[in-house]
């Protein structure tokens, strides 16, 4: 599984209706666990983002699709980091001339 930081924030029609928003973290997190992912984190926060997501998927194009999927709804707009986990991040680096 390949792990992804999603930066979140809600548009005018989401922020209208954050009363609801709970609801749609649960629809999201359904949607992405039938695409074969999951949630690993959620928090709201506080600064330039006013959620961060990290999540897991098999793949980029399943979480192409779901990114895709919530951008569909009009409630929020993302940022996806793919993100490496330490060893991948000491093997890549290991590997620089």
């Amino acid at each position: 599984m390949t792990t992804y930081v999603m930066l979140i924030n809600w548009t005018d029609q989401g922020i209208r209706t954050a009363r609801d928003s709970a609801k749609r973290l649960d629809a999201a997190k359904k949607a992405l666990g039938d695409m074969g992912g999951s949630f690993k984190n959620f928090f709201l926060t506080m600064g330039d983002y006013d959620m961060v997501a990290v999540c897991e998927a098999p793949d980029d194009a399943v979480m192409a699709r779901f990114t895709l999927q919530l951008a569909t709804g009009g409630n929020v707009r993302t940022r996806t980091l793919k993100a490496f986990p330490e060893a991948a991040y000491r093997e890549i680096i290991g590997s620089l001339s």
